[in-house]
């Protein structure tokens, strides 16, 4: 546990007396959900606790993520609003890219894509007896969080904190976030230019890029370059697919993520349960957790590669934000797995629908 003695705890923050009242009311509510009954950032829910049960951690975060390794297993959550990705092994191989500010955790159980230029503070959690570090972005939406396991090393967990827990901290100020307006394409568009090159493309990373040269947002991409490469999908299809997948016991690879990270587990999934609006899988190592009365559009997208074609089913939100993505397990230099492949097109054949509107 990290000293706090020189610091007094943050009972006049302006969300503390909002986030008492809700506790001493008996609310249930997960931080997400609870931060938006209050009318407040789940960053600001953190922050007005500090020093009761929340201690600042120091940037620059990477070189904290760097030494997680040495505490052995720890939990990942990685979500959005409509998707919660949860996998527990080794913080390890963590590798950095200053320039970028990007970070990699390439292990078979922890595969994550950090955005560390997006994150604005980082926090040492204790809630009903679970630690966590947890991070945000500058709109105060929680990015990533890492938890402590009854597998972790706790000495090693504590003199980490002991390390990296701010000693003066500043609380941090979150700024309102601005709604995405809905968009058409730019007026310069040009379509053949724009099919060219999505045909032409040699690796699914290029893709993001290429949407970037021509002003296009995922959803708008996917409308616009005809039923050669994208068919759209009946929203509540994704179920389906992991249902098929866990029945034909195939490998998949299932991408969740926000602006500050992208989480990724790849292998097969076994327990399924739909809990209200919650699809979920329960497996030992990996847990999802899909809002599927959330999705507005969903998409087989087909991309050409330098291994051939490369197949994924992605959902999006009434915003046009990513929700989830779906591939067969491959890596480079792979071929696409034909299971993959069965299972795509038995979802189309059941699935398709005419998309309803361009984001």
């Amino acid at each position: 546990m990290p000293q706090t003695t020189a610091i007094r705890p943050n009972t006049e923050h302006p969300a503390y007396s909002r986030y008492q009242a809700a506790i001493t009311s008996g609310s249930t509510l997960r931080a997400r959900e609870l931060a938006k009954e209050l009318g407040i950032t789940e960053g600001d829910l953190v922050a007005c606790r500090q020093n009761i049960d929340t201690w600042q951690l120091r940037a620059p975060f990477h070189l904290l993520l760097a030494e997680l390794k040495n505490v052995g297993e720890v939990m990942t959550i990685t979500r959005n609003d409509q998707a919660v990705h949860e996998t527990t092994g080794v913080y390890h191989s963590f590798q950095f890219a200053e320039a970028r500010k990007t970070g990699l955790v390439l292990s078979d159980a922890i595969d994550l894509r950090l955005f560390i230029g997006q994150w604005h503070s980082g926090f040492h959690v204790v809630e009903k007896g679970r630690h966590s570090l947890q991070f945000f972005d500058k709109h105060g939406l929680a990015v990533h969080k890492i938890y402590r396991t009854d597998n972790t090393l706790a000495d090693k967990w504590d003199a980490l904190l002991a390390e990296y827990c701010d000693a003066s901290p500043v609380i941090p100020a979150y700024l309102p976030l601005k709604e995405t307006p809905i968009n058409q394409p730019p007026a310069a568009f040009d379509q053949a230019a724009f099919a060219d090159d999505w045909a032409n493309l040699k690796d699914v990373h290029e893709y993001h890029g290429m949407l970037q040269k021509h002003g296009l947002s995922r959803t708008q991409a996917l409308a616009l370059i005809g039923s050669q490469w994208a068919t759209p999908l009946i929203p509540n299809s994704l179920a389906y697919v992991l249902t098929l997948a866990q029945e034909r016991a195939a490998d998949i690879m299932v991408f969740v993520g926000n602006p500050g990270c992208i989480q990724i587990y790849s292998g097969p999934v076994h327990k399924l349960l739909t809990q209200g609006p919650w699809f979920n899988v329960l497996d030992a190592a990996f847990n999802l957790h899909l809002r599927t009365d959330q999705i507005a559009q969903a998409w087989v997208i087909e991309r050409p590669s330098s291994d051939g074609i490369i197949t994924s089913i992605e959902a999006f939100s009434a915003k046009g934000d990513s929700i989830i993505t779906l591939f067969g397990k491959r890596k480079p230099g792979q071929p696409e797995l034909t299971s993959w492949r069965d299972i795509v097109h038995a979802t189309k054949q059941q699935y398709t629908e005419e998309p309803s509107y361009v984001r």
